[in-house]
């Protein structure tokens, strides 16, 4: 169940691709000069927009960048015209999200994610951001993250939400009531999509406080309380074990966010959410997501 991870050894080719997103990157900064950035309008984000090609016949898939774009919205304005061939996929969460393991939003879980199910994606990562908690530099919580991606005119078939470590120690009252009124946001704004939450994460000792284990319940227990249909990813209580980036650490390596995008790709399957057909459309990811200093990163406290 699920798509499985599929190898290949390094050649020619792919090499050629990596130089030619150099190249395209390069440009891309160069031509932006003068013009409003992300990174200019929103200090510490980086917003990428990225178009995965797939192959068939045992090849594996590559990645092209191929610009980096003003603005999400901008991002989110091509994604919208292309034609309905792929279904597109939601994301907001903290720093798991955003890439703070790896150091690097391109490989998240959630853009492995998109890249698995070979769909349209739009991404939202803020370290420390939770249903309450606002993350880093105010751009959260989830509710003000869910308007940023336009869901009306996004129109995405599932929405999954990435949050809860970050809310340890509200009160459960508070707590419930902003988990409902987020996943009632996403059913007022895209009223076909599927939600699912992917609720607390422990560090790899897999031994969870009872404030950890606390904040997880109310969320599971708002979130289905709210929407009967929600898909529930509890990596708490499932005790998800995969690599992190540091030994005792809390956020996962490359290869734990690898681990952590496939077992959520089962999860969605065993719920009929199967990876797109490749066909004409080229599937569009747009990712923001908001950088964090290395040493921030290490003390662990946001996820």
């Amino acid at each position: 169940m699920g798509v499985a991870p599929r190898r290949a050894a390094p050649s020619r080719t792919i090499v050629a691709v990596i130089v030619a997103c150099c190249f395209a990157l390069a440009l891309g900064i160069a031509t932006s000069a003068g013009h409003p950035s992300a990174a200019g309008q929103l200090p510490g984000l980086r917003l990428v927009q990225r178009v995965p090609a797939h192959q068939h016949g045992g090849h594996r898939d590559r990645t092209e960048m191929v610009a980096i774009t003003s603005s999400l919205r901008a991002c989110e304005a091509r994604l919208e015209a292309q034609p309905r061939r792929v279904p597109t996929l939601a994301i907001v969460g903290a720093s798991f999200t955003a890439g703070t393991g790896p150091g690097n939003p391109e490989l998240s879980w959630a853009v492995v994610l998109a890249r698995l199910l070979r769909w349209n994606a739009v991404i939202i990562g803020v370290p420390g951001a939770g249903y309450v908690a606002p993350g880093s530099d105010k751009r959260g919580p989830v509710d003000g993250m869910l308007s940023q991606e336009r869901l009306r005119a996004l129109a995405p078939d599932v929405v999954i939400v990435q949050a809860g470590h970050d809310d340890v120690g509200q009160p459960a009252a508070g707590e419930t009531r902003r988990v409902r009124a987020a996943v009632d946001l996403i059913r007022s704004a895209a009223p076909k999509a599927r939600i699912a939450l992917v609720t607390v994460f422990t560090r790899d000792s897999l031994v969870a406080t009872p404030a950890l284990r606390a904040i997880d319940q109310v969320i599971v227990t708002a979130g289905k309380a709210a929407d009967r249909r929600i898909i529930i990813m509890d990596p708490l209580t499932g005790r998800w074990k995969f690599p992190r980036a540091r030994p005792g650490g809390l956020h996962p390596s490359a290869a734990g966010d690898a681990w952590i995008a496939h077992k959520v790709a089962d999860i969605l399957s065993a719920y009929g959410v199967q990876p797109a057909q490749v066909d004409a459309t080229v599937p569009v990811i747009c990712d923001v997501a908001v950088s964090v200093p290395k040493r921030a990163a290490d003390t662990d406290r946001d996820a």
